[in-house]
């Protein structure tokens, strides 16, 4: 499976359970279950760095898919080694094929936010 097929996984994931549903786990595999089950141990931390990032807005604003990707984001800059900007890339792309309406405002707002939590690292 590719990177980008299991992100969009776990992103999946995690805006069903945003939205308070369930899934059948017997359709994922043990990897992406398990890295759904880091983010949300993490889920309090990721989302007070998402929050302390938003410029204007607050995190109770961002709507379930664009929270759900950029959390996998945060996540994977924090606990992975992958390369931010691959991250970063990877989430723009998940944001113009679930969120983005026809003026980019989504993949800007969260390209933006991204950014912004990667200045914040250092990196």
């Amino acid at each position: 499976m590719k990177r980008s097929e299991f992100r969009e996984k776990v992103v999946m994931l995690l805006y069903v359970h945003a939205m308070g549903g369930d899934f059948d786990m017997d359709q994922y595999e043990e990897t992406i279950l398990r890295r759904y089950q880091e983010i949300l141990e993490n889920l309090e931390k990721i989302d007070k760095v998402i929050g302390d990032n938003l410029v204007g807005y607050t995190i109770d604003r961002l709507n379930y898919v664009d929270l759900a990707i950029v959390e996998n984001a945060v996540y994977e800059m924090f606990f992975t080694d992958t390369p931010i900007e691959i991250i970063i890339n990877e989430a723009v792309n998940l944001t113009k094929k679930y969120s983005n309406l026809d003026d980019d405002a989504a993949k800007r707002f969260n390209n933006r936010l991204l950014d912004n939590i990667k200045t914040k690292m250092g990196k």
